[in-house]
């Protein structure tokens, strides 16, 4: 294994209940999971492996269009609504392990951040290094708990989330990011002992709130349609 051998990893289940069928959808006339395998396949150095991690054979073919890029398919017990992306990342480290195959990293591409660009995968891997449990792409978060995040108190009453509560002004409060969910760069170290949620070396490798949409709904994908028309 080569120091940063990475496998591209794209999770793509065929059970979609906000968008059905989302990961085969055309958006802007491509089918939404080759869009992550082009990225994928643009971005990988030689000695890596893309893979699509599906139950679906409708995925399956959308994805094999574009590259040999689904080795195997994903069992049912890690395609359901409760299924994390941690038992997918695990079951897809152990399954190439068994064949003999073993990685550095794992980058996280989900389709549904269809407006990430190849600039933004290669900006989370700059700021990836063997020391660190994860670089992860992050935006401006909508509300920020030093200025207009509240929790109630023992009474019921209003309380700033964080802080005293005196900035009047949202650009003087302390930066606030949250995960955008477009790449995620992690370490094989970290995840052999335990879930993301464990980690605490992360690394935030920011992204414009424009094209940060992630796709959960119908209005979702037409958002990030006509954002896409006006941004590229």
């Amino acid at each position: 294994m080569n120091a940063t051998d990475t496998l591209w990893l794209i999770p793509a289940r065929g059970g979609s209940k906000g968008i059905p069928g989302k990961n085969v959808k055309p958006f802007c006339g491509r089918p939404l999971v080759c869009r992550a395998v082009d990225q994928a396949l643009a971005c990988a150095a030689p000695g890596d492996t893309v893979f699509v991690s599906t139950d679906s054979e409708e995925i399956r073919d959308a994805a094999l269009s574009c590259g040999d890029v689904v080795p195997f398919m994903r069992p049912e017990e890690f395609a359901s609504d409760t299924a994390s992306s941690y038992s997918v990342i695990m079951h897809a480290l152990d399954e190439f392990r068994r064949r003999g195959r073993t990685f550095c990293r794992v980058v996280l591409l989900q389709p549904t951040s269809p407006l990430r660009t190849v600039d933004d995968i290669n900006a989370a891997l700059e700021r990836w290094n063997p020391g660190i449990d994860m670089a992860v792409t992050v935006c401006e978060a909508r509300t920020n708990p030093y200025y207009n995040a509240f929790e109630t108190d023992s009474e019921g009453m209003l309380r700033i989330s964080k802080g005293d509560g005196h900035y009047t002004r949202r650009q003087d409060a302390p930066e606030v990011w949250e995960y955008n969910g477009a790449v995620y760069v992690i370490s094989v170290s970290s995840l052999l002992e335990g879930p993301m949620s464990s980690f605490r070396r992360i690394v935030p490798s920011p992204m414009p709130s424009s094209r940060s949409v992630d796709l959960d709904t119908p209005a979702d994908w037409l958002i990030a349609e006509s954002l896409f028309h006006s941004l590229f």
